[in-house]
This record gives structure tokens, C-alpha cells and sequence, in this order.
């Protein structure tokens, strides 16, 4: 199992938050000490920015769909977060950050 770690990401309208993530393989990455003392990896871009390279799968995925004769569909993907990579698509079954559900309905 590889090892954990903090990592903070900061939101574009202030503030920050940790999420655990597997360690990242650079080693350049930032660390902070956090008010209680502990050691955190700083995230090298806000969870906005970290977020938004999934939006077109998304759009993508809706596109390719939206010309079926059904009345709803539902796709799951799993989303990890990462200090250097950022966010990127992960199996629904294994762990994720994240488990999105993207519905959507022809009516």
C-alpha cells in the first residue's frame, strides 16, 4: 500500500482544505507546517484549477449520450485528487477522493 499524506488545496474564494492522497513522487513539492504543527504538502494549483480538467470528460460524456431515446442516464467515475497532478478520473470501485454522478434527462 503506498504511503499517505496531507495534502492543502487552496479554494479561489479563500480558504483552504486537506485531503489524503498517496504520496507524490516529486519531491520538489512545498511543504507547510499547519497552526497545530503538522506537515502538510501544498497542492501546486486551487481546487478550482484542479477540477476543472475533468469538466470536459464530463461535457464529453453528456455529448455522446445526449441523442439517446432515454428518459434519464447516469454515469459514476471516481476523482483523485493529487499535490502535482491535480484531479484525474480513477475507478468507481477502488478509492477515490471523489465519486461523481453525472445525471442528466432528455425531458
Amino acid at each position: 500500500m503506498a504511503d499517505k499524506q496531507l495534502v492543502e488545496f487552496t479554494l479561489d474564494g479563500g480558504g483552504t482544505f486537506l485531503v489524503e492522497v498517496e504520496q507524490p513522487e516529486d519531491t520538489a513539492i512545498e511543504r507547510v507546517a499547519l497552526p497545530s504543527g503538522q506537515m502538510v504538502t501544498q497542492a501546486k494549483q486551487t481546487f478550482e484549477d484542479a477540477i476543472k480538467q475533468i469538466k470536459p470528460v464530463v461535457a464529453t460524456i453528456t455529448n455522446q449520450f445526449k441523442d439517446l431515446n432515454t428518459k434519464e442516464l447516469e454515469v459514476k467515475f471516481g476523482i483523485k485528487l493529487s499535490a502535482d497532478a491535480g484531479a484525474f478520473i480513477t475507478s468507481v470501485g477502488g478509492e477515490v477522493n471523489f465519486e461523481i454522478t453525472v445525471k442528466w434527462s432528455n425531458e
